[in-house]
Formats: structure tokens, sequence, C-alpha cells
């Protein structure tokens, strides 16, 4: 247990009557990049605004760098640095006025602000933005900001809200290297993100939540190969009847509709799986219109468990 830095241990909350997370346990351990999964509505904001102090513990037991988050809140925001969803920068103070002010919360001293804010600077990429004023920095930059100033204090944890939602492609490959970096100088990571493939390629471990509880969890690889050998999705003229059709049919693991689709889970290789689907369906008078095969991944995985995309 000595690597674990955040146990959560049958945590549950309600709005009023409403149950938003029922019964949850998981462990993230030092050093990990942890992603935290779900769609809208899942009940990932009200567990995240738990764990980062902002809704009190209701139900469960809740452990973070070792303190208790019931009766230690204080030293739990110490031990915790967090960059929000959306931008909560002071447009009217400068880059360097921006960390120094959270140094100053955190009642740091002179000499460690001023080393911390170069280095992080530093890290960021924001040297020669030291004296801009926020307002006049693109959208990266003040992301940018935005984790450098959660990292102004060592965190223990570093909470990420969608670090990369509203970037452009290159923006976001940039903020994961930056990321990697804060991670391999020992900070744990614990991200959520609407971008799959920002999970499977940060993360070393995933836990997704849908209807409030915990569904799955694992590594990337162990979450994709749970799916099987390959996926093929399938768009024909009755997929009512195609479903009904292709049940049983050897060499299919698992079969569901979604937006129009069939999605099938291969136990073997789908390129000597979709003849015999093909063939079966065309004996049955039912026309294929598109089909696309292909290795699973993390889209895959989230659509299998919660039957549904990431839904705004």
């Amino acid at each position: 247990m000595d690597d674990i830095i955040l146990n959560v241990s049958h945590f549950s909350y309600a709005y009023g009557d409403m149950k938003a997370v029922s019964d949850i346990s998981f462990q993230v351990r030092k050093g990990e990049i942890f992603s935290f999964l779900g769609p809208n509505g899942a009940g990932k904001s009200t567990v995240i605004n738990s764990l980062i102090t902002l809704l009190p513990l209701q139900s469960g037991t809740v452990t973070i760098a070792g303190y208790d988050l019931g009766s230690e809140r204080s030293r739990v925001r110490e031990s915790i640095g967090i960059v929000f969803q959306q931008i909560t920068l002071d447009k009217d103070m400068t880059v360097r006025e921006t960390l120094d002010f959270h140094g100053d919360i955190y009642r740091m001293s002179h000499e460690e602000k001023t080393t911390r804010i170069r280095e992080l600077l530093r890290l960021v990429e924001l040297e020669e933005k030291a004296d801009t004023l926020v307002n006049n920095l693109s959208g990266g930059m003040k992301r940018r900001l935005e984790i450098a100033r959660g990292l102004m204090t060592r965190p223990r944890v570093l909470f990420l809200d969608e670090p990369t939602i509203g970037l452009d492609p290159q923006t976001r490959q940039k903020t994961w290297d930056y990321l990697r970096s804060v991670n391999q100088e020992g900070t744990t990571i614990f991200m959520t993100t609407h971008y799959m493939d920002e999970a499977d390629l940060l993360s070393d471990h995933i836990a997704l939540i849908d209807h409030g509880t915990i569904i799955v969890h694992g590594t990337p690889e162990e979450l994709k190969e749970s799916l099987g050998n390959d996926v093929i999705y399938l768009e024909t003229s009755d997929n009512t009847t195609a479903q009904q059709i292709l049940t049983g049919l050897s060499g299919i693991r698992e079969m569901s509709r979604y937006e129009g689709k069939l999605m099938i889970i291969s136990e073997q290789d789908g390129t000597r799986l979709l003849p015999d689907i093909m063939r079966y369906l065309g004996e049955h008078a039912i026309s294929v219109l598109a089909v696309n095969l292909k290795k699973p991944s993390m889209d895959d995985v989230f659509m299998h468990y919660t039957g549904t995309e990431m839904r705004d």
C-alpha cells in the first residue's frame, strides 16, 4: 500500500434523493497518469469535485497523499494542484505575476517562488512571455500557464480536468509533452478527458464510470484486449434482422447496435470472420451497405461499455 497515493473506498454521493455516485472504489499509484473517463452525467464531475475538496465527502473514505479527505481537508489541499477545464486566470496579470500571486497564497518564500517560477516558465516554454499580460496570450499559452500555476507548490497529485479541450492538434501534442515531463518529475496525474486518443497515449491506468458506478478499469492495452481480436462495424439494409441472423454465428463474441450500425466484436481474425458474415447475410437477402474492420481502440472500448459515443 506504500505506493498508493490516492485511495477511494466505497465512495457515494447524492443530490437530495438523486444518487449521483454509488459505492465506487479505486486506487491510483504514485507516479501514474490515471485517466477517469465517463459520459456527461456519469458522475465523474461529482467524484473529482469531492477529491479536490469543492464538495464535501458524504459517504466512504478517501486518502490523498496519506491524508484523510474527511478530517484533513486543509492538508489534502496543500498536497494537490488543480487545472480546471475553464480558464481561471486573471487577464490583467502578467504571466510572472500570476505565478507569484499563487505562491503568495500558499505562503511560499520569496526565494522559493523565484526559483520555482524560473523552473516552470522553462518547463512550459513561456520564458519569453513572462511579462506579457494573460489577456494577450493564445489559448494554448493560457493552458500552459494554468498547468504551471497548478505545479507551483510541487503537488503530490495534479488534477487535470480536460487539459487540452479547445486546443488545436499541434498545441494538444505539445501539451502532452509537458504533461509527460511533469509526470517524469514525479508528480502523479489524475486526468479527465473527452479525447480517447489522449487517454490511450498518456495513461498508465484508466477507470471508466457510467451511471454512477465504475464499470471497467485497467491499462489501455488491457481494456482494448478485453474487446477481442477485431471490431467490425456493419451498416445493413435491416440491422434488426441482421443482428438476429448473426446471433450465435461462430467467431462472434458480442454484438450491439448504435447509431445505425452493428458493432461486432470478433473472437478471431476479423478478416476471416467477415466473409462468413457477408455470405450469411446474403443468404438471407440482407444487403451490406458499409463495413469497417479495425483493431479495437479506446473509442471502441468506450462505446462497448457505455453503449454510446462520448456524449456532450
